[in-house]
């Protein structure tokens, strides 16, 4: 009898999740389309992709393909090792290559096509060669990869290789620095043909602990069985190739897993990470053990820098890291010089040291003891370098948002630097910026200096919003010369430095009304001169009202939204308009740098298949970027107090909203994506503020991710009340307002497992509250076929049509259930 009841409720389960209020469950079959304000703006041709040579003399033009198909989402694919791979092509799956590519030269303005390209272009892995005089890409095709390149004197394309590229786990190609030649990853020789899944299973899955703490990530796509590891054995040994421009290849080395590989600048060894066995069910193929290996360019020498142990084990927090070697690479401005940071602190952010990293140096041919370039009392961040005498160290500190520059002598190992920025991370008024970069002879960036001063670009963060600017930085008084600094009505982003001395820039520009476009800004001169003229994707967007309203909430923070209005809306004559406000949690440890304003009211409007903006046009005020801060100052951490923040934050909006005159209090509709799901099912549990919500690809039930999440560092044991205090799931029966639920089955993102949603909602259901759940098939963490996001707009549309802008009962307001945390 107990059985027959369990698979009952199973069903009955079941039932509840295809099935919506009354309706029948016939009416959930195949895919919806949106009304066409909607589905016109999903079906806008794509913005070319830009590439732009150093010289800003010539311009790759990418043609990209819309939405790909449900067929194409739905291939065949492994999720083994915590990556997805498509077995077919020996690639990675879920790829939407680019169409086409074409050349336009900068000056003339005169654009040409390459001559001989494949008949069905899928490119993907744009690469120029480092002398800018070709360019290699990859193409797909239906059983495999081939490595192709193009020549910009000839302006025709040719085939290197035939359907042999390994592109699963590693990069697919490596230009030499000559430009001749190219290292390749290849399926290796006689791989024959893919192991076959055994009938029966040889034994049970073992996994055992020896007492060594080990706080799990909730990773996906883990390797369950010694039949996975057989694929993934299977599908990421690569064997490297040098091909040189006529197609003719060379073995170099012996087929191995690789991780990566990097050429060194003079083009006489390759930096190799081999990973080797055994491998992991409880990391992912990132965090298995692996080799620093330095080969000759031929393969025929190799050298073991360093065995990297399974990285299972490592302390706890943000801020920790594993032991030994990690982040190698060249010295930009060397030969052949290696560099990088050691733990000095155990990789334990716990341990009181003014020495958190050790950074080495050492050159070919890598005998005897490295270097001891520096030292770090933050964790290491990684080196621009520079000139001979001037290296950029960067480091970074999560636990207090902090993060210092300083400059080193690398002629001068082990003594102390100076430091020129000290600042955190969040403070967006005073971010310096990071510094600009030009090519060298190797073809490598270094920094751009003009005798004690670098070129800075930054974000440019103001009351006023964005306004990013170009500056020249003094390196001896730490003072900024602002060179550049973006106008209204226009957003304007530096990109490049094209000249010697610095007078002619590159710069991306685009205004409310105008899509981004590249531009040549001289300085001294004062022109500026187009070199794109993409046209409006989106046209029914040109003439959207667009604003950053600034108000305050109840403890005093000030807060921004960037609210949207449709066009022609007069709230004198048209009154209050039902609202949907989308939103993203931030934590912070500084009041200050939480209430800074973010964003612009210049940027360009398109419209992506995330955005809620699609409901300006259906009707809709769209509070969009609508500030959620939650703040810990000093000993305090911002989750302490989560919910009662949460609810601070959205009740002001609303007000904000309904004292413009612009928002109707009592049609307000609430939603987000991944953290901004767990926020929107937090609000209608602990509020009662809004009509309704809509929550996609969520974690509802924090003990399913009981090593941290999202930023929070604390375990379930060590605080098992705020892990309860935070899941909405704990507090499912005071969810009292109708709740969409949107989730990708496929959802291959750390702690949003697709049975959160199935939980919640059951929990919601079991409690009688109005809810409706939306698994698109072969979806991950955000959705990529056409077809599911069509009818995810559907399903938002419909529900917000029904549930807020016709909402016929009215939200009664804050109710923050304070006592449950102390």
């Amino acid at each position: 009898m107990r059985k027959r009841r369990n698979y009952g409720l199973f069903l009955l389960a079941v039932l509840a999740i295809l099935s919506y209020t009354s309706q029948p469950i016939i009416a959930q079959e195949g895919y919806q389309r949106p009304p066409e304000a909607i589905a016109k703006l999903i079906d806008a041709p794509s913005t070319p992709a830009v590439r732009i040579d150093s010289k800003a003399e010539w311009m790759l033009l990418m043609e990209r393909p819309g939405y790909p198909s449900i067929e194409d989402i739905a291939a065949p694919e492994l999720r083994i090792g915590g990556t997805r791979i498509n077995p077919a092509t020996n690639g990675r799956s879920r790829q939407n290559p680019m169409t086409g590519l074409s050349l336009k030269n900068i000056k003339t303005g005169e654009t040409f096509e390459f001559s001989n390209m494949p008949a069905k272009p899928a490119i993907s892995n744009v690469s120029w060669s480092n002398d800018e005089k070709k360019v290699a890409f990859t193409n797909t095709v239906e059983d495999g990869i081939e490595l192709w390149v193009v020549n910009l004197e000839s302006k025709s394309a040719k085939k290197l290789t035939e359907a042999i590229i390994n592109n699963a786990y590693v990069s697919a190609f490596e230009w030499m620095p000559d430009g001749q030649s190219l290292i390749v990853s290849t399926v290796k020789d006689g791989r024959g043909n893919a192991p076959v899944k055994p009938r029966a299973p040889k034994g049970p899955v073992i996994q055992e602990t020896a007492g060594a703490e080990a706080a799990s990530r909730t990773y996906q796509d883990l390797l369950e069985n010694a039949y996975d590891e057989q694929l993934f054995e299977y599908y990421t040994t690569v064997q490297l190739r040098n091909v040189d421009l006529n197609g003719n290849a060379k073995k170099v080395g012996q087929p191995a897993i690789i991780k990566g590989f990097d050429v060194s600048p003079n083009g006489e060894y390759i930096l190799v990470q081999t990973i080797q066995k055994p491998f992991s069910y409880l990391v992912p193929a990132s965090r298995f053990p692996f080799n620093y290996e330095v080969w000759s360019a031929n393969g025929n020498n190799k050298k073991v820098l360093a065995q990297i142990a399974l990285d299972e084990v490592r302390p706890k927090g943000f801020d920790a890291t594993r032991l030994g070697m990690r982040s190698v690479n060249w010295r930009a401005d060397a030969p052949a010089t290696l560099y990088w940071a050691e733990a000095n602190d155990g990789g334990d952010p716990a341990m009181e040291t003014n020495e958190r990293d050790i950074v080495y140096m050492q050159a070919a041919p890598f005998e005897g003891q490295p270097t001891k370039l520096a030292t770090t009392s933050l964790r290491y961040g990684g080196i621009v370098w520079g000139d001979e005498k001037r290296a950029w160290l960067n480091e970074q500190w999560w636990a207090n948002r902090m993060e210092k520059a300083t400059i080193i002598d690398p002629t001068k190992p082990g003594q102390a630097g100076n430091v020129i920025i000290e600042r955190a991370t969040t403070d967006r008024y005073n971010d310096p910026g990071n510094p600009m970069t030009i090519k060298n002879e190797y073809g490598r960036y270094v920094l751009k200096f003009d005798k004690d001063e670098v070129f800075m670009s930054s974000v440019g963060g103001s009351p006023e919003g964005d306004r990013p600017f170009l500056s020249r930085f003094n390196l001896k008084t730490k003072k900024q010369d602002i060179l550049f600094r973006s106008e209204a009505p226009y957003y304007e982003r530096p990109i490049d430095i094209i000249t010697e001395k610095a007078d002619k820039i590159m710069t991306i520009r685009e205004s409310e009304t105008e899509p981004q476009n590249y531009f040549i800004r001289d300085l001294k001169k004062g022109t500026l001169t187009a070199i794109t003229d993409f046209p409006h994707p989106q046209p029914e967007m040109m003439e959207v009202n667009k604003e950053i309203i600034k108000y305050k909430r109840a403890d005093g923070v000030d807060l921004t939204a960037v609210l949207y209005t449709p066009a022609g809306y007069d709230k004198a004559k048209d009154g209050p308009l039902p609202v949907l406000m989308w939103a993203y949690p931030r934590e912070y440890k500084s009041i200050a740098t939480a209430a800074q304003v973010r964003g612009t009211p210049y940027s360009f409007t398109r419209v992506s298949s995330g955005s809620p903006l699609f409901w300006v046009l259906r009707g809709y005020a769209v509070m969009a970027n609508t500030e959620f801060p939650i703040i810990g100052e000093g000993d305090k951490e911002p989750n302490d107090s989560f919910r009662e923040q949460l609810v601070m934050n959205a009740e002001a909006a609303i007000d904000a909203v309904a004292e413009l005159g612009v928002g109707d209090r009592n049609r307000v509709g609430v939603g987000g994506h991944s953290y901004g799901a767990f926020m929107t099912a937090n609000l209608l549990a602990h509020s009662d503020l809004f009509a309704a919500g809509i929550a996609r690809s969520g974690a509802y039930n924090r003990t399913l991710t009981p090593f941290g999440f999202q930023r929070e560092e604390r375990s379930y044991w060590e605080d098992p009340d705020l892990y309860n205090y935070m899941s909405p799931f704990m507090h499912a029966d005071k969810v009292n307002e109708p709740l969409l639920l949107i989730h990708g089955e496929a959802d291959n993102n750390s702690g949003t497992f697709p049975i959160q949603s199935i939980r919640f909602y059951n929990a919601v259901k079991g409690h009688g509250g109005t809810a409706r759940l939306v698994m698109l098939p072969e979806e991950s963490h955000g959705y990529a076929a056409k077809e599911s996001i069509l009818h995810m707009l559907w399903e938002m549309d419909t529900w917000l049509e029904e549930h807020v802008k016709n909402a016929t009962t009215k939200p009664e307001g804050a109710k923050i259930d304070s006592k449950d945390r102390d």
